[in-house]
């Protein structure tokens, strides 16, 4: 019998299909095309694959506008070809996790459509509707990520509607329990296609405060951390109401009842609050509740072992009960190459060191496309910008498009992701860094990348183990994993400057002949680290 736990400390191989294969030539990467590289997938040692939406969509904020939960959009096949996937990568042991967008949906969808004509049909109530102020203005101060008021007027029904993302992307009301029940079975249409589970996009969003209450005000000092750029007023306010409302956690409990009616079925939700770990850890307690949780905590500019360590502390004191799951990249933030770089000039060997870093975290661990690669962030002209977000707020913020920008594969135009011009341009240094010249370099990023997971995959304590940290100095970050009566030593560099530090365990055993991350050197009680070194012993 398949194992019904493979998620917890599962490796999980993000895919952002738009940018990953195209081949039916229209410059966009398709369903067709992660079939063709499955191949490659197993050979990254991965457990499953996140997919970002391939829903029907007008593409406004590219598929997390959703027309029609239950059908492909054709620019990525149809839904022949997502059996196809399923069936094909299970025969290879691959899971599929896809993504829901469960918060809201496309101004396009039908709902809406029937909900804004008027204040009295059978869909009258199932978005977030609200009258105007006595002198016209918004219901409140609510607003929207992207930019702006979270509220846009409908002049059909004389009211606003509540959109706390695009404008295009109206916010569905919970408080009714008719979007509910429609919402989750929307879910399970997917799950009896034969998923292996979702990860639920902006999941903390789904309530909003009934009372419409106005959000209070953050103090200036206070504004940053939080992933949005000194220019966005939504980092402005503190978000008290528009999201994270108590009554989501009966949401939550429905959704672990429904995956319960599929045994090996997970739900991993993204979660961004006003306290994200605090909230991970309550959306994943009790058994009753989200499988794992994820944030934006390891997300962020920060870069140092003290932050490190106490943002995983921080969550290992309070989620006594979940699994959290870790990601240094994905596909709405800047590359970690480019991001935790000096200056942000790429360094290959920091990749590989961050790669062992992250897979050697408690919890499940999430890897980008592209970041096996060690691809940094691309440099998008303005003029090839796709991105609203990154329309709306440049130059200060460029958004979204870096992180992007279609997959290197082999030599020749557009590096093997499409024969004709793709919907973003690929990145000059990324063709450099394709995946058919690293697969002939024994020392590349994706080969160390590849024989780490592998050799995760062998060490227990590495994928379920508890975690406890090791009192060091900047820039080494320590930590046991521990599983049983089996316990490895984890010691990182952070730096580009080669460090030594007093090791107090006695280490059993040594991985300098089978882990090329293995790097460090130790003589009597004192360890040498190069450069971004690592070093793993047995105790």
């Amino acid at each position: 019998m398949a194992n019904p736990l493979w998620w917890k400390g599962a490796v999980i191989y993000q895919i952002y299909p738009r940018s990953f294969q195209d081949t039916n030539g229209d410059g966009i990467g398709d369903l067709r095309g992660i079939i063709n590289r499955l191949d490659y997938i197993k050979s990254l040692g991965v457990d499953a694959v996140w997919i970002s939406p391939f829903f029907k969509s007008p593409m406004k904020d590219f598929g997390y506008d959703i027309s029609d939960y239950r059908d492909i959009d054709p620019i990525f096949g149809d839904l022949s070809d997502f059996d196809e996937l399923i069936a094909e990568a299970h025969q290879r042991d691959i899971k599929i996790i896809i993504d829901q967008v469960l918060s809201h949906t496309s101004d396009q969808h039908p709902w809406f459509l029937q909900s804004r004509e008027s204040n009295n049909n059978d869909y009258a109530d199932w978005y977030v509707w609200a009258d105007a102020k006595e002198d016209g203005t918004q219901p409140n101060n609510w607003l929207s990520i992207f930019g702006g008021p979270a509220w846009q007027w409908e002049p059909r029904r004389e009211q606003y509607y509540l959109h706390n993302f695009l404008t295009e992307q109206p916010d569905l009301n919970f408080h009714n329990p008719q979007v509910r029940q429609a919402v989750l079975d929307n879910v399970e249409f997917w799950l009896k296609k034969g998923v292996d589970g979702f990860r639920l996009d902006a999941i903390n969003f789904c309530y909003h405060d009934a009372q419409l209450r106005d959000n209070p005000a953050k103090p200036k000092e206070k504004r940053q951390g939080r992933g949005f750029s000194e220019d966005n007023p939504y980092a402005f306010q503190y978000h008290y109401y528009n999201n994270t409302q108590p009554e989501n956690l009966d949401f939550m409990r429905d959704i672990r009842a429904l995956l319960d009616k599929y045994p090996g079925t997970v739900a991993l939700g993204e979660i961004s609050s006003e306290d994200s770990l605090a909230t991970m850890a309550e959306y994943t307690s009790g058994g009753d509740k989200l499988h794992m949780g994820y944030s934006f905590e390891l997300l962020t500019d920060d870069y140092s072992s003290a932050y490190i360590r106490k943002t995983v502390e921080t969550l290992e004191a309070n989620m006594l009960e979940g699994w959290p799951c870790w990601a240094f990249s994905n596909h709405d933030v800047e590359r970690v190459a480019s991001r935790w770089a000096k200056n942000g000039e790429v360094n290959p060997e920091q990749v590989k060191m961050l790669t062992a870093l992250l897979g050697s975290l408690r919890g499940s661990v999430c890897m980008y496309q592209g970041e096996e690669l060690a691809l940094g962030e691309a440099d998008v002209a303005f003029e090839d910008l796709q991105d609203p977000y990154g329309i709306t707020f440049w130059p200060n913020f460029k958004g979204r498009d870096g992180c992007r920008t279609p997959m290197p594969w082999q030599d020749g135009e557009h590096a093997g992701f499409s024969t004709v011009k793709p919907w973003l341009p690929v990145s000059h240094a990324h063709s450099l860094q394709h995946v058919a010249k690293q697969q002939q370099d024994a020392h590349s990023t994706l080969n160390a990348y590849s024989e780490f997971m592998a050799w995760r995959r062998q060490h227990r304590p590495l994928v379920e183990g508890d975690i406890h940290f090791i009192d060091t100095h900047e820039p080494v970050l320590a930590f046991t994993r521990n599983h049983g009566d089996e316990s490895i030593c984890c010691y990182f560099n952070l730096s580009e400057q080669p460090v030594s530090v007093e090791v107090t365990h006695a280490p059993s055993h040594q991985y300098q002949d089978s882990l090329r991350h293995h790097t460090g050197r130790l003589q009597g009680q004192t360890l040498h680290l190069p450069a971004f070194g690592c070093w793993f012993a047995r105790l």
